[in-house]
């Protein structure tokens, strides 16, 4: 039921009642009356109460139909939680199989990651040792560049190394001793001109380390002197003891076994540099040095041509003799050739004659006597003819 209908019940039972209670007032002033108002009042009193079995019947609807809205607003609200809770297990199933799935390829690429990484320490780890390896070797070779004689053992070592590589093992000697008896560290073997050329390895380290490691112009400069004397130093050393005329070639080759050396010298001492051109020593690093050794191969490869030329010239000298003489012999034979074809033609001329008289005395028929005449005759003709043939 309504609302606004209970509420109309409600006016209209109170409205009976305030009716009852404004006649059972006026009976005391209006006596006359008594009867028409206890009609009334037994009329509105039926009215009344059939207002309130009515109000009575619409409550108890009205508490039916609220028992049976809020059963089913009940069974509604269960099939919702329901469906809620279908609805939430679907989901949180789904997202406990997301994140699963999520966890899983996570730990698939940590593990995976995790692979790479110790493969990586791995390799730093070997780096690392490599390194340490390097280190030491760096060390032990500041160790060996802080000894004179172990910095010229070095470079001795380098310089063989280089020759080894680039000449073969008839085209240079090491530590070969000269006739002044001086020992030269290689001596290469060039044909003459220009003979042996001896290479020397020098290495001014001392000098060259004060001059990088100065710290202001003045010391640049006194260090800077220091190190081109030092050069000049060994190319007076090795023009003095390694060009001897008639042994040796006119010039000699200074190795300076460091890049570095070599560039600040021709860099920053064009005047030293001079001064060696003028002593004819040439002073040249393992990159130039490599160069020169290539271009003294050529060099013994083209005399190695020559050479060969001529021991070909030589046999082919020989070979034209030989042709000459089996020419010759040619000749002779073909002359005995002439002569035995003439001999065995007039074979075939006696041959031919013989068959021919054969034939004759085939054909001869005579008596004895006649006959012994004719073959007496036939023996005299043939006896002549003989004597022509």
């Amino acid at each position: 039921m309504e609302p606004v209908t209970i509420i109309a019940l409600f006016i209209a039972a109170a409205a009976l009642g305030v009716m009852a209670f404004v006649l059972l007032r006026g009976n005391g002033r209006n006596s006359g009356r008594a009867d028409e108002q206890a009609e009334q009042m037994t009329r509105m009193t039926e009215r009344l109460v059939a207002a309130q079995a009515e109000l009575a019947g619409r409550l108890s609807q009205i508490a039916e139909a609220d028992a049976a809205s809020q059963k089913a607003l009940s069974e509604r609200l269960q099939n919702q939680e329901i469906a809620i809770t279908k609805t939430l297990e679907a989901r949180l199933a789904d997202v406990t199989r997301k994140v699963g799935e999520s966890l899983q390829q996570s730990s698939v690429k940590s593990s995976e990651t995790m692979s790479k990484l110790q493969e990586r320490l791995a390799v730093i780890d070997v780096a690392q040792k490599n390194i340490t390896g390097l280190s030491e070797q760096v060390v032990q070779l500041q160790d060996v560049l802080s000894n004179r004689h172990a910095r010229g053992a070095f470079g001795e070592v380098q310089l063989q190394d280089l020759v080894q590589s680039a000449l073969p093992p008839s085209a240079y000697s090491f530590q070969q001793t000269l006739s002044n008896g001086k020992r030269a560290d290689c001596l290469l073997m060039l044909p003459n001109p220009p003979g042996a050329i001896v290479v020397d390895a020098k290495f001014p380290l001392e000098s060259y380390h004060a001059l990088r490691n100065a710290k202001d112009d003045n010391a640049r400069t006194q260090y800077s002197r220091a190190f081109a004397a030092d050069v000049l130093k060994h190319v007076r050393d090795i023009a003095d003891r390694y060009i001897v005329p008639g042994e040796t070639a006119e010039s000699a080759l200074m190795f300076l076994p460091s890049e570095a050396v070599y560039a600040e010298l021709y860099a920053n001492h064009p005047a030293t540099v001079e001064k060696s051109h003028r002593a004819k020593v040439w002073i040249v690093s393992p990159t130039t040095l490599m160069a020169t050794l290539n271009t003294i191969r050529a060099v013994l490869k083209d005399a190695s041509m020559q050479e060969q030329a001529g021991v070909i010239q030589t046999e082919v000298r020989k070979m034209l003799i030989d042709v000459g003489r089996i020419d010759e012999r040619v000749g002779n034979l073909k002359k005995h050739f002439r002569q035995a074809e003439k001999d065995i033609g007039e074979i075939e001329i006696s041959t031919g004659k013989v068959m021919s008289r054969g034939e004759k005395i085939e054909q001869i028929e005579l008596g004895e006597g006649a006959e012994m005449d004719e073959i007496a005759a036939g023996a005299e003709i043939h006896a002549l003819e003989r004597g022509n043939g």
